[in-house]
C-alpha cells in the first residue's frame, strides 16, 4: 500500500512538457470550442458529507463561457437532491469534464464556483419561456484537454459495443429492489417505467 507521493512518483514516469504547458488559467479559443460543442459535463463538487460528481447536460453550448476567466453553467430540473450546490455554499471548489460525442479528448476544468439568481442571467438561459432557478458561474482556475487514451481504451463511441438497456436493470426494478422491504413490496415497477419516458420529456425544463 502506497502511503507517500515520493512512493507514488517513484512508480511512474515525470510528466512530459506538453502535459503541463497545456494547462491554462483561462479559456483560450481553442478550449472555447471545445466548451461551445460540448453537450454534457460532469460536475465534481466537495463539501462536509464527501464528495459528488453529477451528469449535466443541454444543448451544445449550454455552459457559456462569459469571458476568459468565467463560464457560465444553469441548473435545470433534477431530484433537488442539491447535492452539488450545497457543496459550493460550502466550499466553492469544483472541477468539470467537457464531453464531446465522437470526440475522443476532453476538456478538464477547474475553478471555484458561484451560486446566481441574477434575473438577467436567468433570463438569458431560458428555454419555451422556463428558466433555470439558479445558475452556476465558474471561475476559472485551470483548463486543459486530456487526450483520448481512455474513450479510446473504452471504445465509448463505438456503436457496435452499446450495451442493449434491457440488459441491466430499469429504474424501475432498482427503486423496487430498493425500497421493497420498506413498503411491503407495493412499489409497481412497471409502471414506473411506463410512466417514465414521458415524465422525463415533461420536466426537462
Amino acid at each position: 500500500m502506497l502511503t507517500t507521493i515520493e512512493q507514488l512518483e517513484a512508480l511512474y514516469a515525470q510528466p512530459g512538457e506538453r502535459a503541463l504547458r497545456k494547462q491554462i488559467a483561462h479559456v483560450n479559443d481553442d478550449y472555447r470550442a471545445f466548451v461551445e460543442a460540448a453537450p454534457f459535463v460532469v460536475l465534481a463538487t466537495s463539501g462536509p458529507d464527501g464528495l459528488d460528481c453529477s451528469p449535466r447536460g443541454d444543448a451544445p453550448g449550454f455552459v457559456r463561457v462569459l469571458d476568459a476567466r468565467t463560464l457560465a453553467l444553469p441548473d435545470r430540473p433534477g431530484n433537488n437532491r442539491l447535492d452539488s450546490l450545497r457543496n459550493i455554499i460550502v466550499d466553492p471548489r469544483l472541477a468539470l469534464l467537457l464531453i464531446v460525442p465522437g470526440v475522443g479528448e476532453t476538456l478538464r476544468v477547474n475553478g471555484r464556483g458561484r451560486i446566481s439568481t441574477d434575473a438577467a442571467l436567468l433570463d438569458s438561459f431560458a428555454v419555451d419561456g422556463k428558466l433555470p432557478r439558479t445558475v452556476l458561474l465558474i471561475d476559472v482556475d485551470a483548463v486543459y484537454f486530456h487526450c483520448s487514451k481512455a474513450l479510446v481504451r473504452s471504445q465509448l463511441w463505438d456503436p457496435t459495443r452499446h450495451l442493449e438497456r434491457s440488459r441491466l436493470p430499469s429504474a424501475g426494478e432498482i427503486l423496487r429492489n430498493i425500497i421493497a422491504a420498506d413498503d411491503g413490496g407495493q412499489f409497481d415497477a412497471a409502471a414506473y417505467d411506463r410512466e417514465l419516458p414521458a415524465r422525463v420529456r415533461a420536466t426537462l425544463y
